[in-house]
């Protein structure tokens, strides 16, 4: 009788984005059924942002990567809409903490990508503040219909407007200011990197406001980092909250192929 070694499956790690909280997964996780799925809620959006936290593109970059530090061994790393993007920055400069990575934001490394309106405005001196004053403050039913206008519904989705304070608007506009152009379009430059490791594309065919970037600017940089891509038919940018049954196929058939290596 042969001994053969026994293959070990990396654990699944989730990355959420803005405006969220880790609840945000709550569907996905549901329809993955897995046991080894840990989600980090980046400083601001969920958890409390500690004193002195650089709140910036290169701020959560390094966040990340000391997270995944922590980890035995490389895991499988999953990203939606900012998460996405602290995923990717992870996937070029620090491969060796990851065996695979996915992101639904690889259109904002696109060297035309130009921020969603909203963006920019919290990217704007004075009327970004006032813009987060309305979307995370007052009550709780003020809130939650800031959730839904734009276009968060179910009850995870409730969980997560709950979670909108005044930590996460500052983070938000910290975050949104250090990643005006150029410096998106900069970073970008880098994305071949990634294709150190296996990637996925995830496209959410639906997104008509093409906050994360348009198809065809998403297609360019999974192409230029390697990524494989996965469409996601019928749901837009809150695809972790409209259906996460798109998503959950195409990820668990991506690792599976990697298992099976």
């Amino acid at each position: 009788m042969h001994a053969h070694k026994l293959r070990t499956v990396p654990p699944v790690v989730l990355v959420h984005g803005n405006p969220e909280t880790a609840e945000v997964w709550n569907p996905l996780l549901a329809q993955l059924g897995r046991t080894d799925v840990v989600t980090l809620s980046p400083p601001g959006f969920g958890q409390p942002a500690p004193s002195g936290f650089d709140a910036t593109v290169d701020g959560y970059r390094r966040w990340l990567i000391a997270m995944l530090e922590q980890f035995r061994e490389p895991v499988d790393l999953v990203g939606h809409s900012l998460g996405g993007m602290h995923v990717a920055q992870v996937a070029m400069s620090r491969p060796d903490l990851i065996r695979s990575w996915a992101s639904d934001a690889l259109g904002l490394f696109a060297p035309d990508y130009q921020w969603h309106a909203r963006a920019r405005t919290w990217q704007q001196e004075g009327a970004g503040e006032e813009s987060v004053r309305q979307i995370f403050g007052g009550t709780l039913e003020h809130r939650l219909a800031v959730a839904a206008g734009i276009g968060m519904t179910g009850p995870a989705a409730e969980r997560v407007a709950a979670g909108f304070d005044d930590g996460m608007g500052q983070a938000v506009l910290s975050l949104l200011r250090s990643a005006a152009q150029p410096v998106m379009a900069d970073a970008g430059r880098g994305l071949v990197a990634a294709r150190q490791r296996p990637g996925l594309a995830l496209l959410a065919m639906a997104d008509t406001e093409a906050s994360g970037g348009t198809l065809d600017q998403h297609r360019r940089m999974a192409e230029l980092s390697g990524a494989r891509v996965a469409e996601l038919p019928g749901v837009g940018h809150w695809w972790p909250l409209e259906d996460p049954r798109p998503a959950a196929d195409a990820l668990s058939s991506f690792w599976a192929e990697l298992n099976d290596r």
